[in-house]
């Protein structure tokens, strides 16, 4: 059992890690020099950013379920 909270504890620190990253790697609603021109609803600034802002959001979500998880187990052990 001891092993076994030592473990969840471990997995818990990098999902810890993991979502932190995650979340300062995100762009904000109004990032870039584009907001600064005015020129920031281009189509290759939508398609460029959108594909890697949603594999974030999506990366987010399930690193947060993990941590969510982790956190509840190691409150049973």
């Amino acid at each position: 059992m001891n092993v076994l909270r030592y473990v969840l504890i471990g997995f818990e620190v990098l999902a810890s890690v993991a979502l932190i990253v995650v979340v300062l790697l995100q762009s904000g609603k109004e990032s870039g020099l584009g907001v600064l021109s005015g020129n920031n609803d281009s189509y290759l600034s939508k398609s460029k950013s959108g594909s890697l802002d949603k594999v974030l959001a999506s990366a987010t979500k399930w690193i947060a379920l993990v941590w969510g998880l982790l956190t509840l187990s190691l409150s049973l052990f």
